[in-house]
């Protein structure tokens, strides 16, 4: 049996690597989407006071701290017992809503938008943001670093750093918004809106405005019918910061919305012994294995899940845009509400869908005059016990779940981070579209093996803080150099 083994895979954060076996006829037999790593950040908290994993847990990567900071000060809140003050929520809010600009524009631009700017086949070496910025010219370059630029100095004056923040509290924030701030960030918000809308007719142009990409999106390797999980307000509408997991079928049908105290009800958890990083599904479904349908557990936590899980938008431009989207996707109301999108490369255009409403969100909630209410804590008085907190991470639904004894000292952790969740869709996914692109005679190209990775960079993987399950030993090995750098010894463990 032929092997055709891409590792590493390209533009995501972490490590991976995607093996496809070929059978004799030459046709994709199997694939195996393998992530070596473990970080175990699970273990290692255990022990620790539990005001300290807001800190902690940030520190898993540098791409989306603060979707960690924010999920661990919510599970504080309820840990503690304690209900935080609306300035405290506020705050807490429109500092998420400048990091989801952040990192949507992050992933278009470096990571999922080469593919299409540059084209899924051209060289390796100029799929990248510098070939972006080179094509499409250094003035769009320039607004993509000041967009980045701008949020990140939001991020370091209301979290207290730049990259790993360090103002979330159990009931609050450690850090109040000045009436000087307040004005300072209105501008920048205002800016956001209009990157986010330059942003969509960048898409408009270079994405469906070239017919052989709207054909690849919709083609068949890249779609797939699973369930949709996503966070929504009390009207169904997309939410970022809080509200209800709602969970919708491959038909649109509401199948489940709870609080995120209760994902253990809904969601389990499976390992396979290739792959440090664990496989989420939907417990009343069950696992039936990596194949889609209604008679599937898998279910997907994608910014284009989220669109799907929800009835619309919450702000106004966003919602315009959302409308945009299913309709030019061709998907048709029922129950006043749009049929699912299935194809997963429009994950990109979803993605820019959210970054129009965090910017809409960000402009409203600093214009908000409670925003710079001193009031941003609430006293803890509650002995600390057990707690859930959630947020919509850019890659999904993200959990933080802690138990601690009665001194506050952690005594279990459990995380479900964003790409966890999209684990089994992503291997399926992967499947697909190397079957489609990979038969008998095909010659295997750098440029096909993209389009194959292009199955799992639609999905924005982060697979730094997603790994958790231990299916093996972990291997070692360790070479002893000396003063000239030649190897003198060299011990392993389980290699």
């Amino acid at each position: 049996m032929e092997r055709i083994t891409i590792d590493p895979i390209t533009r995501l954060e972490g490590h991976g690597k995607i093996e496809i076996f070929l059978n004799e006829e030459g046709d994709v037999a199997n694939t195996y989407f393998q992530i070596p790593e473990l970080r175990g950040f699970e273990q290692f908290c255990v022990g620790r006071p539990a005001e300290e994993m807001p800190r902690i847990t940030n520190r898993i990567c540098g791409v989306c701290p603060e979707a960690h900071h924010m999920a661990a000060s919510k599970a504080l809140d309820a840990l503690f017992h304690v209900e935080p003050t609306p300035a405290a929520k506020k705050v807490r809010e429109m500092f998420y809503s400048a990091f989801y600009v952040t990192d949507h524009t992050t992933h278009f631009y470096a990571l999922g938008g080469p593919d299409f700017v540059m084209g899924p086949e051209s060289p390796a070496a100029e799929r990248n943001i510098l070939g972006v910025i080179h094509k499409v010219g250094l003035e769009i370059g320039g607004q993509v670093i000041a967009c980045r630029q701008r949020n990140h100095h939001v991020i370091q004056e209301v979290g207290g750093r730049g990259v790993h923040p360090v103002a979330g509290l159990p009931g609050g924030w450690s850090k109040a918004i000045s009436k000087e701030m307040q004005e300072e960030f209105k501008e920048i918000a205002k800016q956001n809106v209009e990157f986010a809308l330059f942003s969509l007719q960048l898409f408009n142009d270079v994405v469906l405005g070239n017919s052989a990409y709207v054909d690849m999106i919709l083609s068949d390797p890249y779609t797939q019918q699973i369930y949709y999980m996503g966070t929504v307000d009390e009207n169904n509408l997309t939410n970022f910061y809080d509200g209800m997991i709602r969970v919708v079928a491959p038909d649109g049908e509401e199948f489940v919305k709870y609080p995120a105290k209760d994902y253990a009800k809904h969601i389990a958890e499976r390992v396979e012994p290739w792959s440090y990083l664990k496989f989420p599904y939907l417990k009343n479904v069950g696992w039936k294995g990596f194949v889609d349908g209604k008679d599937s557990g898998m279910y997907a936590a994608t910014p284009l899940s989220r669109l799907n899980a929800a009835d619309g938008m919450a702000t106004p431009k966003a919602q315009e845009a959302y409308e945009k989207f299913y309709e030019t996707l061709g998907s048709k109301k029922v129950n006043g509400r749009y049929q699912p999108v299935h194809h997963t490369l429009a994950a990109h255009w979803a993605r820019l869908v959210e970054l129009l409403y965090a910017a809409e969100r960000m402009e409203e909630l600093i214009n908000d005059p409670e925003i710079i209410d001193p009031n941003t804590r609430a006293p803890v008085t509650e002995v600390p016990t057990e707690g859930v907190g959630s947020v919509e991470a850019p890659r999904g639904t993200l959990t933080h779940h802690y138990w601690t004894d009665e001194n506050g000292i952690l005594t279990k952790v459990n995380l479900i981070v964003g790409t966890t969740n999209n684990n089994a869709p992503i291997t399926l996914s992967i499947k697909k579209a190397a079957q489609a692109l990979i038969t008998k005679g095909t010659v295997v190209t750098d440029g096909l093996l993209n389009k194959v990775e292009m199955a799992f960079r639609s999905y924005d993987p982060c697979f730094g803080c997603a790994t958790h399950s231990l299916p093996g030993q972990m291997p070692l090995e360790v070479k002893i150099r000396d003063a000239d750098g030649e190897v003198v010894e060299v011990l392993q463990q389980y290699c």
